[in-house]
């Protein structure tokens, strides 16, 4: 298990490599000049003079390589710069900004385990009941709704006629509720469907019959291997979406004006501010790839044969 471990974290090098100097090529593709836009942003007129003397500032004058290992020098430091805007570290204004996503993100995923994982087990044991058919239209409903219009339902119902939750902003624990639940719904029907189907196949495997040849119990047997078993595609799903929860949720976010990395994200956009348009969409690499690495961890524990054959290799 150690060394399945080391290998999985020494493949992380050159794929961060690979993000870091993606992430760079794109902010210099993108159309403007940084130096034009800090000055606008400091509402400083950007004249010609102004614009020279900046740029030889910044450092971008120099070749592109030259800049690219002098800002992955700064970056293996945690230094991603200064905000144009806000005249801050973007390492700290992301952190700032991390934490409500992380916590919008754990309350969505006990949602979606707490809410998916039953009704899809119960899906697939009464296979063509009423239970199984309501819970194939409330999917199909869930993963055909835009997440933005679902919001707005939300806020409609338990806000403005009901007034049980506020609408806006990050508070007290009822401001989490309709982004949380705005969030996870698509990921519900997703991962309902998902086990369901994942459980219908298992269920008609080998062991299954000799489990009950045995005379195993039931449940035993549907709760100790069938639905162990149909986790693993389960877990795949959850460690991709988890990763984009994280990283910001930029719809859901921006319907709520939740202070997150989604609504950091937008704004930075919008005001064209270089230096932290770059650390935001770094960062998000870098959680997409720890996401994965957790998934696959994750694997190893819940299938032994993907351990051992990482120790052989």
């Amino acid at each position: 298990m150690g060394w399945f471990i080391v290998k999985r974290l020494t493949s992380l090098i050159p794929i961060l490599f690979g993000i870091s100097f993606i992430t760079f090529i794109l902010i210099h593709l993108t159309p403007g000049d940084p130096a034009t836009a800090y000055l606008r942003a400091s509402h400083i007129p950007p004249t010609d003079e102004a614009v020279a003397a900046l740029r030889v500032e910044l450092g971008l004058d120099k070749p592109l390589y030259v800049q690219y290992l002098e800002w992955l020098g700064n970056v293996i430091q945690l230094d991603l710069g200064m905000s144009y805007v806000s005249k801050k570290s973007v390492w700290d204004e992301i952190v700032l900004h991390f934490f409500p996503t992380a916590q919008l993100t754990f309350a969505s995923c006990i949602l979606i385990l707490v809410i998916s994982l039953p009704a899809g087990a119960i899906s697939a044991i009464y296979k063509g009941k009423l239970v199984d058919q309501l819970s194939r239209i409330v999917a199909f409903v869930g993963v055909s709704m835009p997440a933005f219009w679902f919001g707005f339902l939300l806020i409609y119902f338990f806000s403005v006629q009901l007034d049980l939750f506020p609408v806006l902003g990050r508070g007290t624990a009822a401001h989490l509720v309709l982004p949380s639940l705005t969030l996870a719904f698509p990921y519900i029907c997703t991962y309902m469907r998902l086990l369901r189907a994942s459980m219908l196949e298992n269920l008609n495997e080998p062991f299954v019959m000799y489990a009950r040849a045995r005379g195993l119990r039931e449940r035993l047997i549907v709760g100790g291997h069938v639905l162990k078993k149909s986790l693993l595609p389960m877990l795949t799903g959850l460690g991709m979406s988890l990763g984009n929860m994280l990283s910001g949720a930029v719809i859901v976010e921006t319907v709520f004006a939740w202070p997150g990395m989604g609504h950091l994200f937008v704004t930075s956009i919008l005001s064209r501010d270089y230096p932290m348009i770059q650390g935001c969409l770094l960062f998000m690499g870098v959680i997409f790839v720890v996401c994965n690495l957790l998934v696959d961890l994750a694997y190893a524990f819940l299938d032994p044969r993907i351990r051992w054959e990482g120790e052989r290799e």
